[in-house]
């Protein structure tokens, strides 16, 4: 008796802590099949990743869970509720920053507030506090061409956040720099995350970056995607950069790499 009362609540507490689940999400395009049966969940602040083979319709499962395109058959819930096509409960950044080149990096970064009807004083009030964390404190009235790649993603990264300060979609938001900056961007983003303890789905190509990031990481075959695996990274946090030549974290890396080839 005292065992199943146990397990009641240790499901209960599980189902509490899930922010954001996908069931059996299917998808074609031009009647080609894009997704096949996905389900995968995201605990409140956990970090998620999904990595597989390129074009296998990982950046098409963010715009289903987003509700940018309407999905064919399955559901998508978040804190237990029905939201399948509906937009404005999730934060989403691409690869690209898409930062406006007319606004300052304060009102970029302050957009979503405005758009939700905040007047610019205000809404610049309440990004201000967070400048600092993001690294971009100084720099709040820089235009974005007057930043680093890197100084651009975290302004990219602010905006995103302050959308919606729960669960956050990055598609590879480090793909188009360069190793030594990409090093560093991850590292500050573990130390970000640490801080403010967002709910993380997180889209990659680069297994390291996956496992140095991630406390789990679902691995996708080719088109059209299935889940292969689900690895749990039971690596300590919080992660110094040091761990990537751990022997530990390169057989996770082999691992992982065995399942995609």
């Amino acid at each position: 008796m005292l065992r199943l009362l146990l397990r009641m609540i240790f499901c209960q507490e599980r189902r509490i802590s899930i922010k954001l689940k996908a069931e059996h999400l299917k998808q074609k395009y031009e009647g080609m099949p894009i997704i096949d049966d996905i389900s995968f969940y995201l605990n409140k602040n956990e970090f998620v990743t999904l990595i597989g083979p390129s074009g296998c319709g990982k950046s098409t499962i963010f715009n289903i869970i987003a509700g940018i395109v309407p999905l064919d058959e399955g559901k998508v819930f978040i804190d237990g509720k029905d939201y399948t096509g509906e937009q404005g409960h999730v934060s989403y950044m691409y690869q690209k920053d898409l930062l406006l080149p007319w606004k300052r990096v304060i009102d970029n970064t302050a957009l979503p507030l405005i758009i939700k009807g905040e007047k610019v004083g205000e809404a610049r009030k309440k990004v201000t506090p967070y400048l600092e964390l993001f690294g971009l404190q100084g720099f709040e009235y820089k235009y974005p061409f007057q930043l680093s790649g890197g100084m651009r993603q975290r302004a990219a990264l602010l905006r995103t956040y302050m959308f919606s300060r729960d669960i956050v979609l990055l598609d590879e938001p480090f793909g188009g720099l360069d190793a030594i900056t990409r090093a560093k961007m991850q590292t500050w983003l573990l130390q970000v995350i640490e801080k403010i303890k967002p709910s993380v789905l997180f889209i990659t190509h680069d297994i390291e970056e996956a496992v140095y990031l991630s406390d789990r990481i679902y691995v996708l075959s080719a088109r059209p995607a299935k889940i292969k695996e689900e690895v749990q990274i039971s690596l300590p946090r919080p992660r110094e950069r040091e761990i990537v030549i751990s022997a530990q974290f390169n057989r996770i890396k082999k691992h992982i790499l065995s399942n995609l080839s």
